[in-house]
């Protein structure tokens, strides 16, 4: 039924939760997983190019390969035999994870609700909301 499965993950408790159910669906459908995190760096594109800035993207780029890495500890701890690839994209996350969607042909996307820094709309995340709004493909929101 399906056979790419795209995880947005930030690290959140929400993003390790949905990276479960996509192991599970993985190992059952076959699939492969395509781990994504998405470093948001619009706001420092606006700031002085001094050594602060750099550090702040080494920290981005740092805190991203750590949720990655966690996924990738996931799904090795599962057993499930579930191929995943990992991928690092910068911008806003929705438009990132909306791309690679495209680019990857992706079958299902699984995601949490809202991710680290807490910003939900209601009970949906708005990154969560924008890509359920328009995913070409099915999309399951975790919470």
């Amino acid at each position: 039924m399906y056979s790419k499965i795209l995880l947005p993950t930030d690290g959140s408790k929400h993003a390790n939760k949905a990276a479960e159910h996509a192991i599970w669906i993985a190992r059952k459908s076959g699939a492969e997983i395509i781990a994504l995190t998405v470093m948001e760096t619009s706001s420092l594109v606006s700031l002085p190019a001094d050594d602060l800035i750099v550090r702040l993207k080494e920290m981005l780029e740092e805190e991203a390969s750590r949720s990655l890495e966690a996924v990738k500890k996931l799904v090795e701890k599962s057993g499930a035999g579930v191929k995943i690839t990992l991928r690092t994209d910068e911008g806003s996350p929705a438009d990132a994870i909306l791309r690679t969607i495209e680019k990857e042909e992706v079958d299902l996307v699984v995601m949490g609700t809202s991710g680290k820094h807490g910003l939900d709309r209601f009970l949906l995340g708005s990154v969560a909301e924008k890509v359920v709004r328009s995913a070409g493909c099915p999309v399951l929101v975790v919470h």
